[in-house]
């Protein structure tokens, strides 16, 4: 699998990379970007079997980048954040989100996410 990585934090990226190894997901690579910006520049060039992504980044947020997503790209979008409310939850999922998780997390909970959406 081929995962495209969005979230400002370069520590968070790490984590989520860690915990995406450690669970039974088969992953291929992973692709980061530190904003949506960059990961709708990278949906430009390149295809991925699933992109997840935080809600609170700089340029362009997750919800945004959800939006601009889905105007050229089907790919499977998990939003990966603290924001855990309903309100923020349904508003993400009504954007074109596919599934939600809250922080923080375990390699067990994102596993079984992932596989609920690919």
């Amino acid at each position: 699998m081929k995962v495209l990585l969005i979230d400002d934090s370069g520590v968070m990226r790490k984590m989520i990379t860690r915990a995406l190894r450690q669970s039974g997901v088969d992953v291929d690579s992973v692709a980061e970007a530190s904003n949506g910006q960059e990961g709708v520049e990278a949906l430009g060039k390149d295809s991925y079997d699933l992109i997840i992504c935080d809600w609170n980044m700089p340029v362009m947020n997750g919800l945004e980048f959800v939006r601009k997503a889905r105007e050229f790209d089907e790919t499977p979008i998990m939003m990966l954040s603290t924001e855990g409310t309903e309100d923020k939850i349904s508003e993400a999922l009504e954007a074109g989100a596919n599934g939600y998780l809250t922080k923080p997390f375990t390699p067990d909970k994102l596993e079984a996410k992932i596989n609920s959406l690919v």
